[in-house]
């Protein structure tokens, strides 16, 4: 047995070492390009691994036979008269150990002698082929990186298999070839005459995007397998003749204007398995909606409006569809980026950076990032938050800040993208009023521990109102909430919205902040009734903030604080719950309010449909507007060139000139800008709401000039450009003026007591802060 086992495994190395040295010795044909090298070089690679990796399998089962063969002769000795066996056993476990080690040593010596055919024949294929001495780094001053990445490929190019799936096999030629075709830092090589290629036919016409009356495609776009995708799904079916009786009003409005069709990708991230996607199985538990509600309208409002969507809820699909080679994410795409917009989240983000190595920053401008709360300009930028303690998990990616797309207005910086609630016909607003139960008030919170702490306030409710929560649980009742409470348990959408029309109330105990909840329980009639926060939360003294890209400093003083300063009462009522005096008056008065069902325009269908839309005809981040040079190196024209802006009528504020000329393309139309000064330690956003105004970091760059500080009447004994997102600024206590160095950083947040800002401001449609009044 013991031969017929050597013999079998001397069989099995001779199978595995032809198998795989199969082909490794063919000739190469002469006038192949490096290209073609790359199969034997990774064979030759492959077959030095296999050997070695049989040598190591022979040597670590003849470690094992020896460890086994010793078990046996302690254990047998140990049986007196049967001593001998172990010992007769035990000869032909050592002569079998002798015969591994032997064919060990054999496997070990084919390796080396392998190894040293392989070399010979890799280099006279480089002698025949002649490349290897054509191929000299170029010295180009139009490519100053070639030497450096050329180096880094002798040294790295193994380091990822991408480099060997693009042709790289070590030679020079090789990286010349990769850096100047696939990547860009090296010039073309003259006898490579792919670079001179026929001319390219003229660009297709784009199709032109119709809005659609049918949903069912989309709800097979979304997939299944997730509860998360289910609750979408059924959202979007609960909505579906909302969303069309929108389109149907939008359409009438746009009255027939051309729309090219967007090829779109949604990438959902945080579902994605990679990223944990600790939210689907809280979906039946009462764990938070709030994102999904967003994802599941997004995806509504750009099937309707007629583009073509892939929908991705996994990183391998996310890599199908980019087009990313095989291996680590260093390399670029294999071919140009197939979509026009790609939404996602900050964990798509991350897996993007991830697999599609310098297309990422090529492509970037194409990204829209869904983020809940925000990334302000001081956070976004790398060097500057890395400098100046802004730096936290989220932020740092250097994007246009407009690419965040927000679940509510916190900042203009960002783009507001927000979604819909649920909208009532006449018919049925008169039936909320009619049913309406004035001593009914419904608790927001449906996780057990949001009602720890909170006895004191429900007593004094208690007094005056009938509560109801909708915790969940499973088996018991959860303890923190008391028993006076009519607890229903974790309800469906529809039936959470039919308890909504009943009550009266509907209160809040701090968190969680700004959810879609309020909104909802306001357009079913109820008076939301929220904490006043004192001093106002930000990531500066509370832990929820802390580590987010936003400060949110004095903005974040309620709960919820669109609803208390763009709805505000009878609708909102925010107070200090530390006061029960005026916890409960407030109570009190509400039961005594009448109130309307109420809605505001930019959380409906149709608001949602039309700002999206704009974002897609207007919003291009991929060509960018240029930075007037600072005044250390501001040329002739421009000291000569007039301002083209002009002081308003009454003298407070300066406007787009009417006799500047004809004024720049862009979106917004700079016809709406109004420049405001704004009052030490408040920001623009404050500023600008304080005349009606909403501010718009995009006009920021008609504003650094030095030449506006005089149109304004402040006066600088001196004028620096530097790097803040408070600039442009004046400190009025010693007359030095500041103009912004770096666009990523103009930033419509951020204040401090020393400076007195300049604002952009714009006007905006009724009900709709996104866009200006000629924005559609």
């Amino acid at each position: 047995p013991c031969r017929i086992f050597v013999l079998g495994i001397g069989f099995f190395t001779l199978c595995f070492l032809m198998t795989s040295l199969g082909g490794q010795f063919s000739a190469k044909r002469l006038g192949d390009s490096p290209f073609t090298i790359r199969t034997e070089v990774m064979g030759a690679l492959e077959s030095r691994g296999v050997l070695r990796r049989m040598s190591d399998m022979l040597e670590m089962l003849m470690k094992r036979m020896d460890i086994l063969a010793r078990l046996e002769n302690s254990t047998d000795l140990h049986k007196g008269d049967e001593a001998r066996f172990p010992l007769d056993r035990f000869q032909p476990a050592a002569g079998l150990m002798e015969r591994i080690q032997a064919i060990a040593q054999n496997v070990s010596d084919i390796a080396i002698k392998v190894d040293q055919i392989l070399r010979n024949s890799l280099l006279n294929g480089k002698v025949m082929d002649g490349r290897r001495d054509q191929c000299e780094v170029p010295r180009d001053p139009k490519y100053p990186d070639c030497a450096g990445k050329v180096e880094w490929m002798r040294a790295r190019w193994t380091s990822d298999p991408c480099y060997a799936f693009f042709g790289v096999d070590g030679t020079e030629c090789s990286f010349l070839i990769y850096l100047s075709e696939v990547e860009w830092f090296c010039p073309p090589l003259p006898w490579r005459n792919r670079t001179v290629a026929e001319p390219s036919p003229p660009p297709q016409p784009r199709l032109q995007a119709a809005f659609r009356r049918d949903l069912a495609r989309l709800l097979e776009l979304i997939g299944t397998g997730k509860e998360s995708l289910s609750f979408m799904k059924k959202r979007i079916r609960h909505l579906a003749q909302q969303w069309l009786r929108a389109a149907r009003r939008l359409e009438e409005k746009l009255a027939g204007r051309q729309r090219d069709q967007k090829h779109i990708l949604i990438h959902i991230g945080f579902l994605t398995e990679e990223s944990g996607d600790v939210f689907s199985p809280r979906v039946l538990k009462g764990g938070p909606l709030g994102e999904m509600v967003q994802w599941a309208d997004i995806l509504a409002a750009l099937f309707i409006l007629g583009h073509s969507l892939r929908v991705t809820v996994s990183l391998k699909e996310l890599q199908s569809h980019l087009g990313v080679p095989p291996g680590r994410g260093n390399c670029p795409l294999t071919s140009p980026l197939p979509f026009d917009l790609i939404y996602t989240d900050y964990h798509g983000l991350q897996q993007m950076k991830q697999h599609m190595g310098l297309s990422f920053k090529k492509y970037r401008c194409r990204v829209r990032v869904i983020d809940t709360f925000g990334t302000e300009p001081a956070y976004n930028h790398e060097e500057y938050a890395t400098l100046r303690g802004y730096r936290t998990n989220w932020g740092y990616w250097n994007l246009q800040p407009a690419q965040f797309m927000t679940m509510f207005p916190h900042t203009p910086d960002n783009s507001f993208m927000g979604f819909v609630s649920e909208e009532l016909n006449q018919t049925e607003r008169q039936l909320i009023k009619a049913n309406k139960v004035s001593s009914m008030a419904v608790v927001y919170g449906k996780e057990a521990s949001i009602w720890k702490g909170k006895e004191k306030f429900l007593a004094i409710l208690n007094k005056y109102m009938e509560i109801h929560g909708t915790v969940y649980y499973e088996t018991q009742r959860p303890p923190e909430v008391p028993a006076f409470v009519k607890n229903h348990g974790l309800l469906p959408q529809h039936e959470f919205q039919q308890l909504l029309r009943k009550a009266k109330l509907f209160i809040g105990f701090g968190f969680p902040y700004e959810g879609p909840a309020p909104l909802e329980a306001i357009a079913n009639g109820c008076v939301f009734l929220q904490a006043r926060f004192n001093p106002p939360h930000s990531s500066l003294n509370h832990e929820f903030f802390r580590g987010k890209p936003t400060s949110r400093e004095a903005s974040v003083s309620s709960q919820h604080p669109y609803a208390e300063d763009f709805i505000g009462k009878p609708h909102v009522w925010t107070v200090d719950y530390n006061n029960s005096e005026e916890f409960e008056a407030a109570i009190k008065t509400i039961m005594r309010t009448q109130v309307d069902p109420y809605l505001p325009y930019e959380y409906t269908s149709e608001g949602m449909l039309e700002r999206i839309h704009a974002y897609i005809q207007h919003q291009d981040f991929c060509t960018t507007s240029s930075l007037p040079p600072s005044p250390k190196t501001k040329s002739p024209a421009m000291q000569s060139s007039p301002s083209p802006l002009a002081l308003s009528p009454n003298a407070t504020h300066l406007v787009w000139s009417p006799s500047a000329g004809r004024a720049p393309q862009g979106w917004p139309p700079v016809a709406s800008l109004q420049v405001w000064v704004s009052e030490p330690q408040h920001t623009c956003t404050e500023t600008c709401r304080r005349h009606g105004l909403v501010c718009e970091p995009t006009f920021f760059r008609f504003l650094n000039k030095e030449e506006v500080f005089l149109q304004l009447s402040i006066a600088c004994d001196s004028t620096e450009s530097e790097m803040n997102h408070l600039y442009p600024a004046v400190a009025e206590n010693v007359r030095e003026c500041y103009l912004q160095k770096e666009p990523l950083l103009f930033s419509c947040a951020g204040s401090n007591t020393k400076y007195r800002r300049l604002c952009p401001c714009r006007d905006f449609r009724p009900g709709q802060v996104a866009l200006c009044r000629d924005c559609l």
